[in-house]
């Protein structure tokens, strides 16, 4: 019986697991600063924020080619984006790791916004409204995370991130959302035969463990749920490591962290 009862613990323990990975995936895609264009005059608002002590530099640039300009990444982008991981302890000197995770997930981001940026904007009142609610909307998503509005300022603070530049990183975010529902949500189908799979797989070990198994109707919605996360999060996988093998991406390292 107590092995029947932790194979269902441990049953459990890993759809939470594989489910919090997916979500990771979508995470790391998402929280990323790319609103790197204006780099002179990113690194001017740096040098003036007292809380920057560490001197900015470039640390790596990126296009697909469709640009004549690549985009670039600063050590400052490599912070800030450590910074507003809510769940990632923050450190004012990162280690090389840290700073490494930091840079590749940027070169992600980046390549999903260069493809974004080849959509044509809406620029209707009701389309500028529409992201605007959802920029605010995402605002308030990030201070929740922190615990507060206040906490969140505390840590913008220390890595000397504006509210202007906050602001420019989730209207980034928000592009690279958009864009990903649009190239993959919106094409990601669950079959009956595989919310049925995933069912008998998660409350197998339950049986005849005497604890009560919830009915296929009652987790029906959360199974579907958790395998499109699944599904889009292991496309999104495949689609930028195909961005970054496409001819015209290159991203060259101009100082290692």
């Amino acid at each position: 019986m107590s092995e029947t009862i932790t194979r269902a613990a441990n049953s459990f323990k890993f759809r939470k697991e594989r489910t919090k990975r997916s979500r990771l995936s979508m995470l790391l895609l998402l929280t990323a600063h790319c609103s790197l264009l204006t780099f002179l005059a990113h690194c001017t608002l740096l040098i003036a924020a007292r809380a920057q002590t560490v001197a900015d530099k470039t640390i790596a640039s990126v296009t697909n080619g469709s640009r004549a300009t690549p985009d670039l990444i600063t050590y400052s982008d490599l912070v800030w984006q450590l910074a507003l991981e809510p769940g990632t302890p923050f450190s004012d000197k990162p280690s090389s790791d840290q700073l490494k995770k930091a840079l590749h997930t940027l070169e992600d981001q980046l390549l999903i916004l260069q493809e974004a940026r080849k959509l044509p904007v809406a620029d209707t009142p009701e389309a500028l409204k529409e992201f605007n609610d959802t920029v605010d909307r995402k605002r308030n998503e990030l201070a929740q995370a922190f615990g507060s509005r206040a906490l969140l300022e505390e840590r913008m603070n220390r890595v000397g991130l504006t509210t202007e530049q906050l602001d420019s990183i989730l209207r980034d975010r928000v592009t690279i959302e958009k864009y990903l529902d649009f190239r993959f949500r919106a094409f990601v189908l669950i079959s009956p035969k595989e919310i049925t799979d995933r069912y008998n797989q998660e409350t197998a070990p339950l049986r005849n463990s005497g604890r009560i198994v919830p009915t296929l109707d009652r987790e029906r919605s959360r199974i579907e749920h958790d395998l499109t996360e699944e599904k889009i999060a292991s496309e999104i996988d495949t689609f930028v490591d195909g961005l970054r093998e496409q001819p015209g991406t290159e991203i060259v390292i101009l100082s290692p962290v």
